[in-house]
Protein backbone atom coordinates (compact mmCIF):
# COMPACT_ATOMS: atom_id res chain seq x y z
CA UNK A 1 0.00 0.00 0.00
CA UNK A 2 1.00 3.60 -0.43
CA UNK A 3 1.06 6.35 2.15
CA UNK A 4 -1.59 8.99 2.78
CA UNK A 5 -0.25 12.50 3.31
CA UNK A 6 -2.11 15.26 5.13
CA UNK A 7 -1.58 18.98 4.85
CA UNK A 8 -2.46 21.74 7.28
CA UNK A 9 -2.02 24.60 4.83
CA UNK A 10 -1.28 28.06 6.12
CA UNK A 11 -0.46 31.37 4.52
CA UNK A 12 3.18 31.17 5.70
CA UNK A 13 3.76 27.60 6.87
CA UNK A 14 2.28 24.21 6.11
CA UNK A 15 2.29 21.27 8.50
CA UNK A 16 2.62 17.84 6.93
CA UNK A 17 1.84 14.41 8.34
CA UNK A 18 2.01 10.98 6.75
CA UNK A 19 0.84 7.44 7.39
CA UNK A 20 2.98 4.35 7.45
CA UNK A 21 2.73 2.27 4.23
CA UNK A 22 -0.06 0.15 5.77
CA UNK A 23 -2.05 3.32 6.53
CA UNK A 24 -2.45 2.47 10.20
CA UNK A 25 -0.45 5.16 12.02
CA UNK A 26 -0.37 8.93 11.42
CA UNK A 27 2.94 10.64 12.16
CA UNK A 28 4.05 14.23 11.87
CA UNK A 29 6.52 14.61 9.02
CA UNK A 30 7.62 18.26 8.95
CA UNK A 31 6.61 21.86 8.47
CA UNK A 32 7.64 23.71 5.33
CA UNK A 33 7.22 27.23 4.06
CA UNK A 34 4.01 27.27 2.02
CA UNK A 35 5.91 28.83 -0.89
CA UNK A 36 8.14 25.70 -0.94
CA UNK A 37 5.32 23.13 -0.57
CA UNK A 38 5.02 21.99 -4.19
CA UNK A 39 8.79 21.53 -4.41
CA UNK A 40 8.82 19.55 -1.14
CA UNK A 41 5.93 17.32 -2.26
CA UNK A 42 7.55 16.69 -5.64
CA UNK A 43 10.74 15.50 -3.97
CA UNK A 44 8.89 13.48 -1.35
CA UNK A 45 6.71 11.71 -3.91
CA UNK A 46 9.79 10.73 -5.91
CA UNK A 47 11.01 8.80 -2.83
CA UNK A 48 7.71 7.53 -1.43
CA UNK A 49 4.51 6.24 -2.99
CA UNK A 50 1.59 8.48 -1.98
CA UNK A 51 -1.95 7.19 -2.53
CA UNK A 52 -3.77 10.43 -1.72
CA UNK A 53 -3.46 13.85 -0.15
CA UNK A 54 -5.81 14.99 2.61
CA UNK A 55 -6.01 18.77 2.93
CA UNK A 56 -7.39 20.39 6.04
CA UNK A 57 -10.61 22.21 5.20
CA UNK A 58 -10.86 25.41 7.23
CA UNK A 59 -14.43 26.19 8.25
CA UNK A 60 -15.95 28.71 10.58
CA UNK A 61 -18.42 27.75 13.29
CA UNK A 62 -21.34 28.51 10.93
CA UNK A 63 -19.88 25.93 8.49
CA UNK A 64 -18.83 28.61 5.99
CA UNK A 65 -15.32 28.35 4.50
CA UNK A 66 -12.80 30.46 6.37
CA UNK A 67 -10.55 33.17 4.99
CA UNK A 68 -7.70 30.67 4.51
CA UNK A 69 -9.57 28.94 1.64
CA UNK A 70 -8.38 31.67 -0.70
CA UNK A 71 -4.82 30.37 -0.19
CA UNK A 72 -5.68 26.67 -0.21
CA UNK A 73 -7.68 26.62 -3.45
CA UNK A 74 -4.81 27.83 -5.70
CA UNK A 75 -2.45 25.32 -4.06
CA UNK A 76 -4.88 22.42 -4.61
CA UNK A 77 -5.52 23.44 -8.23
CA UNK A 78 -1.78 23.60 -8.93
CA UNK A 79 -1.19 20.26 -7.20
CA UNK A 80 -3.93 18.58 -9.25
CA UNK A 81 -2.36 19.84 -12.48
CA UNK A 82 1.08 18.56 -11.51
CA UNK A 83 -0.11 15.25 -10.01
CA UNK A 84 -3.42 14.33 -11.67
CA UNK A 85 -3.01 10.69 -10.59
CA UNK A 86 -3.06 11.57 -6.87
CA UNK A 87 -6.54 12.21 -5.45
CA UNK A 88 -7.00 15.18 -3.14
CA UNK A 89 -9.61 15.11 -0.38
CA UNK A 90 -10.64 17.86 1.98
CA UNK A 91 -11.21 17.04 5.64
CA UNK A 92 -12.60 19.34 8.35
CA UNK A 93 -9.77 20.90 10.35
CA UNK A 94 -11.79 22.87 12.90
CA UNK A 95 -10.18 22.94 16.34
CA UNK A 96 -7.00 21.15 15.23
CA UNK A 97 -4.80 24.02 16.44
CA UNK A 98 -6.54 23.97 19.82
CA UNK A 99 -6.11 20.19 20.00
CA UNK A 100 -2.45 20.52 18.98
CA UNK A 101 -1.81 22.99 21.80
CA UNK A 102 -3.60 20.69 24.24
CA UNK A 103 -1.50 17.71 23.06
CA UNK A 104 1.66 19.75 23.58
CA UNK A 105 0.52 20.74 27.07
CA UNK A 106 -0.51 17.18 27.94
CA UNK A 107 2.83 15.96 26.58
CA UNK A 108 4.65 18.15 29.07
CA UNK A 109 6.31 20.46 26.57
CA UNK A 110 7.77 23.62 28.02
CA UNK A 111 6.11 26.97 27.50
CA UNK A 112 8.86 27.91 25.03
CA UNK A 113 8.35 24.70 23.01
CA UNK A 114 4.59 25.30 22.90
CA UNK A 115 5.23 28.64 21.20
CA UNK A 116 6.85 26.83 18.26
CA UNK A 117 4.28 27.47 15.53
CA UNK A 118 5.95 24.99 13.18
CA UNK A 119 5.41 22.21 15.70
CA UNK A 120 1.77 23.27 16.14
CA UNK A 121 1.26 23.06 12.36
CA UNK A 122 2.86 19.61 12.17
CA UNK A 123 0.77 18.31 15.07
CA UNK A 124 -2.36 19.83 13.48
CA UNK A 125 -1.62 17.95 10.24
CA UNK A 126 -1.21 14.76 12.29
CA UNK A 127 -4.58 15.31 13.99
CA UNK A 128 -6.24 15.89 10.61
CA UNK A 129 -4.76 12.64 9.29
CA UNK A 130 -5.62 10.66 12.44
CA UNK A 131 -9.22 11.88 12.30
CA UNK A 132 -9.39 11.13 8.56
CA UNK A 133 -8.17 7.56 9.15
CA UNK A 134 -10.69 7.06 11.95
CA UNK A 135 -13.52 8.36 9.76
CA UNK A 136 -12.66 5.78 7.08
CA UNK A 137 -12.84 2.93 9.61
CA UNK A 138 -16.48 3.79 10.44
Amino acid sequence: MARILSIDYGKKRTGIAVTDPLQIIANGLTTVASSQLIEFLTQYMQREEVERIVVGLPRQMNNEPSENMRYITPFVNRFKKLFPQVPVEFFDERFTSVLAHRAMLDGGLSKMARRNKELVDEISATIILKDYLESKKR
